[in-house]
């Protein structure tokens, strides 16, 4: 199965989430967070980077749990521009 490539507002959505997740984090330590979330601190570092802005669902998952966001919240941050272009 090929993968298509993301939209613009695929690669923004993403880069949104990534900005939210490491503002999230705030000061607590990547390694840590990324260990609590079940994956490597370099794609915790590739999320909040923007340069992967489509983690897989059980990442966002992972993260939700460590960060404490509910992942309906996470959910709401993905979709923001995507809600506001459909009104």
């Amino acid at each position: 199965m090929v993968r298509l490539p993301l939209t613009p507002a695929q690669v923004e959505a993403g880069r949104r989430l990534g900005c939210y997740l490491r503002a999230a984090r705030a000061d607590r330590d990547l390694a840590e967070v990324a260990r609590t979330a079940g994956i490597s601190p370099e794609t915790l570092r590739k999320i909040e980077s923007g340069r992967l802005p489509s983690p897989a669902f059980g990442t966002v998952v992972g993260l939700s749990r460590a960060l404490d966001i509910p992942l309906d919240h996470l959910a709401d941050v993905w979709q923001s521009v995507s809600l506001a272009e459909s009104a």
